[in-house]
C-alpha cells in the first residue's frame, strides 16, 4: 500500500500518496514528518498556474523571509527522475547540481503540467507523489496576495501527518 500523507494548511487539506518507485524521496519524506521537520512551515513560493513550494525550515522566521527558499536539513537526495511534473504531482524542489540531487526537504505541487521541468539538460526534478484530494486547496494557495518573490503575505502554514503507516 503506498504511503499517504495528510498535508494540513491554513487554507485547507491535500492528501499525498508517495510512489513506491521512487524509495529515497518517499522514505526521506516519511522520515521527516515522523520528526514533525514541517509542521509550522510555510508554503514559501505560491506562483498561480505554476507551482506552490514549502519545507523550507527558514521559513518559521519572518525576520528570515528574505532567505525563505534557501534552508533545508543541510543534505541532498540522489535524483530518482522518472515520472513527469503533471498537474497535482508533488516533486522536490533542488539548487543547480549537476547531479540534479533534490533538496532534502523542500517539495513543491504542480498545479498544471509544467513538462519543460522534465527537460533532462535544463531542469530535471524528482517527482516522487500525487495529490489524491485537496487540489482546489493548492489552487487556493496559489491565488493568495504575496510579495515580489511569490511569498505570500499572510502565512499559509502547514502540519503533515502519515494516513498510512511507514514501512
Amino acid at each position: 500500500m503506498p504511503l499517504q500523507f495528510l498535508i494540513e494548511t491554513t487554507l485547507g487539506n491535500i492528501t499525498v500518496e508517495l510512489f513506491d518507485d521512487t524509495p529515497l524521496h518517499r522514505d526521506n519524506f516519511a522520515k521527516l514528518v515522523a520528526e514533525k521537520y514541517y509542521d509550522g512551515l510555510r508554503f514559501h513560493r505560491v506562483i498561480k498556474d505554476f507551482v506552490i513550494q514549502g519545507g523550507d525550515p527558514l521559513s518559521r522566521d519572518e525576520s528570515k523571509r528574505m532567505l525563505h527558499g534557501t534552508g533545508g536539513p543541510n543534505y541532498r537526495i540522489p535524483a530518482e527522475i522518472k515520472h513527469p511534473n503533471k498537474r497535482g504531482t508533488i516533486a522536490a524542489a533542488r539548487d543547480n547540481n549537476p547531479q540534479k540531487a533534490s533538496s532534502g526537504s523542500q517539495f513543491y505541487i504542480n498545479l498544471r503540467d509544467n513538462f519543460f521541468l522534465d527537460d533532462p539538460v535544463r531542469a530535471g526534478y524528482t517527482v516522487f507523489g500525487k495529490v489524491i484530494s485537496g487540489m482546489d486547496v493548492a489552487d487556493r494557495i496559489s491565488i493568495v496576495p504575496k510579495d515580489a518573490r511569490d511569498n505570500p503575505l499572510t502565512p499559509v502554514t502547514m502540519t503533515i501527518r502519515a494516513i498510512t503507516p511507514a514501512m
